[in-house]
């Protein structure tokens, strides 16, 4: 022990942080002494936590060899593990400055060039990131030139009509001044340009993209593959009535945005489309320069009749605006009626808010998997590898594709015999899933054991596949409860990790909290990074297990006044964990229903009724309710529109407003995290959630596989870290008391 606490010491006096407790443990007290001594210690560590610093919990941590040499014995390695942890992020937080600053100023030396421009932005929003001051690095003169010529170049880009590079500057610039409102405007007209140009000519997007990427000296894409992704398919559906019937209820937006606003932001949608020429191949009508003018013309027409009103705009105005503009494109560019609806809507609704929108037919299927937890397909995950093929991240446990031996990694060439080559994610999404029992094959490809490429068919079913929305600590079996709870298995300090609110959460949680009840626990972290929230009433249920009674939410209108008020929900067979220490884990990624739990969480143990603390990073900052309505005469389509804001018990509202400077869930203790560590540390939690199958889908005994523990043993998750080692301090009075009665025993 002697010899391990000298090289403790020799590497931390080298990175200047030499503990306190190096004198070495105090003489032995007597049992009872000894136990209010810890007790009290372990009272102040979590006082420390409690809106200090990194250092002030340190500084507590390190006294626990003056309380009781046990204690320190039982938790000295933790400590030295944590605090080398923190030493070693701020090593490498220095060499990721030094790398990203030499990289910034090699391509601020290619001067104007676009591309060297939106990579020195982008290795900007690197060491912004990385900054102790955030203040002082945008001060900097290379960043305040950086940010005037990227500004005029993307202003010269779009002049030009190269609406990818000026997009690709913009947004890099809005990342990097997210606090602000400079570049929301050119921003949100350019996002929706592209985004017209994708919808309607998927090729020319497709070009503009590889252009981009061949410009930047990488290999190109994939050609564009067509399947599955026709836009008159898409948008066959979509009627202007619809879009009225959806204008007409805007005006019970939480910000009263007049309908004049919302008309002009439709009429500004159709005329970006007009002008865009890259959908004159689409729209024939748009290749004629006077048909084109004429139609223009008559928008701004229409436009400046609204402007000029006195009046508030009526459900009688907002047809009659509807009629000029079907009138004015018929007799012009003849743009198809279901193309004009769909741009007038999606622009009328971006005048409200980015939550608020018509969920088209086409979009219906993947807004209800996000609510209701899950979806009819094969049962995999997928994404996009480096050369573009389709690749499985993971199949889900107890899936047709994980039954049939679909393995990670596997490249998905063919889907029913068509090729994937140059598919979108959308677009394999959409080819993948179908309806309940219909069949679907599969070719993939896989390296075997000498490392060639074999092709492989799976014929697979389509079946209603679950989304677990509740995660423990390591996966033990393919089913949704076969978890390893605990991280901490001698301190009985367990682990849940929630995805999202979906229907079935509050049930999979209580099957989870019950498991680790089952198993002695003593203490839980609740992990909601990167959760990005979900229904409202699965959040209220979570948060009542943690408080016992009074106010979680409220809602209040643009007036402010309360229009909804949530309590904890007490009911006999919920489980109750307002009897243990909780430390729950938030980040930028934590978002809207998980704001809503941490916030309640927060307010009730500042108000002393339960022992909580949260740590990680101030959360996104999405406290706003989004009614959805389905539209009288459309059952294919659905509106989702923002009419209240979340305010907590705490009166402090979570909702990020333009202008803002207090939003989100701030944590009790912050724990700093550099971007290449929570990168590391998101991949090999996904990696280790995924148990090797064989092709009769069963585990492959004793298979490589990360170990999730290395997020603790290696320093990749400090701020799981930190949840651990306070839980572990709490625990630190009983386990010296059963030291002792284990002594005199």
């Amino acid at each position: 022990m002697a010899t391990n606490r000298v090289q403790w010491r020799a590497l931390w006096v080298l990175v200047g942080l030499a503990p306190s407790f190096f004198a070495g443990p105090s003489v032995a007290q007597p049992q009872a002494e000894a136990a209010a001594t810890v007790e009290s210690w372990s009272g102040q560590v979590w006082h420390a936590a409690d809106g200090g610093s990194e250092q002030d919990l340190l500084a507590k941590l390190e006294s626990i060899a003056q309380a009781d040499p046990r204690a320190a014995e039982y938790l000295q390695k933790s400590i030295d593990e944590f605090k080398l942890h923190l030493a070693q992020r701020e090593q490498k937080r220095v060499e990721a400055i030094e790398k990203a600053s030499a990289e910034l100023d090699e391509f601020l030396a290619k001067g104007d060039d676009p591309i060297a421009l939106s990579e020195a932005l982008r290795v900007g929003n690197e060491l912004e990131m990385l900054m102790l001051s955030r203040d002082a690095f945008l001060a900097e003169p290379r960043v305040v030139q950086l940010v005037r010529t990227a500004e005029r170049v993307a202003r010269e880009s779009a002049d030009r009509g190269e609406w990818l590079i000026a997009s690709e500057l913009y947004a890099r610039l809005d990342l990097l001044f997210e606090n602000e409102e400079r570049y929301k405007e050119q921003r949100r007209d350019l996002d929706m340009r592209l985004a017209q140009i994708s919808t309607y000519s998927p090729r020319t997007f497709a070009e503009m993209r590889n252009q981009r990427r061949v410009a930047a000296g990488q290999e190109p894409f994939p050609p564009y593959n067509p399947v599955g992704d026709s836009w008159e398919t898409k948008i066959s559906d979509v009627r202007m009535q619809t879009v009225l019937q959806a204008i007409t209820r805007t005006y019970n937006h939480v910000d009263g945005i007049p309908l004049s606003n919302v008309l002009v932001s439709g009429l500004d949608a159709v005329e970006t489309l007009v002008r865009t020429p890259e959908l004159a191949g689409v729209f024939t009508g748009l290749a004629d320069e006077k048909t084109r003018s004429e139609f223009i013309n008559e928008i701004g027409a229409i436009r400046a009749k609204l402007l000029d009103r006195t009046q508030p705009v009526t459900r009688h105005d907002i047809y009659n605006v509807a009629e000029s503009l079907i009138r004015a494109n018929t007799m012009t560019v003849n743009i198809p009626a279901s193309a004009l609806a769909h741009e007038f809507g999606n622009g009328a609704m971006g005048a409200l808010d980015p939550y608020s929108q018509i969920i088209w037919p086409d979009e219906l299927a993947r807004f209800e998997r996000a609510t209701r937890g899950e979806f009819v397909g094969v049962g995999i995950s997928i994404q996009l590898d480096e050369a573009q093929n389709i690749m499985v991240v993971t199949p889900m446990e107890g899936s047709p594709a994980q039954r049939a031996g679909v393995r990670p990694d596997d490249l998905i060439k063919k889907v029913d015999g068509q090729s994937t080559v140059g598919f979108t994610l959308d677009q394999a999404v959409d080819v993948i899933t179908g309806p309940k029992g219909t069949p679907v094959t599969l070719t993939v490809e896989r390296r075997d054991e000498n490392g060639q490429p074999v092709s492989i068919d799976f014929q697979l079913v389509r079946q209603v596949i679950e989304l677990p929305s509740v995660k423990g600590w390591e996966k033990t079996g393919v089913g949704d409860d076969d978890w390893n709870w605990f991280v901490d298995p001698e301190a009985g300090v367990g682990y849940i990790r929630l995805t999202g609110f979906s229907e079935k959460t509050t049930s999979e949680f209580d099957r989870a909290i019950r498991a680790m009840r089952a198993q002695g626990l003593n203490g839980l972290i609740l992990d909601l990074r990167f959760n990005p929230g979900g229904l409202l009433d699965q959040a209220v249920e979570i948060a009542s297990r943690f408080v016992n009674n009074g106010l979680i939410v409220r809602t209040e209108d643009g007036a402010g006044r309360t229009r909804d008020q949530q309590s904890a929900r007490r009911v006999p067979d919920s489980v109750n964990l307002s009897d243990i220490p909780v430390v729950v884990l938030i980040n930028e990624g934590s978002a809207s229903a998980s704001e809503i739990v941490s916030g309640a969480i927060q307010a009730h143990a500042e108000e002393g009724k339960i022992r909580a603390l949260l740590v990680g990073r101030r959360s996104f900052g999405k406290g706003s309710v989004q009614n959805v309505f389905p539209i009288p005469g459309d059952e294919k389509t659905l509106m989702k529109l923002t009419t209240q804001y979340y305010k907590l018990r705490t009166n402090h509202m979570i909702h990020r407003r333009p202008g803002a400077t207090e939003w989100g869930i701030s944590p009790d203790l912050t724990i700093d995290m550099l971007p290449d560590q929570e990168m590391q540390a998101l991949l090999l939690r996904r990696d280790a959630d995924i148990l090797p199958m064989d092709q009769d889908g069963k585990i492959i005994v004793n298979a490589d596989r990360p170990d999730p523990n290395r997020l603790l043993r290696d320093g990749m998750d400090l701020q799981l870290g930190a949840a651990v080692i306070l839980l572990q301090s709490q625990q630190a009075p009983a386990i010296v008391s059963r030291m002792s009665q284990n002594a005199g025993g």
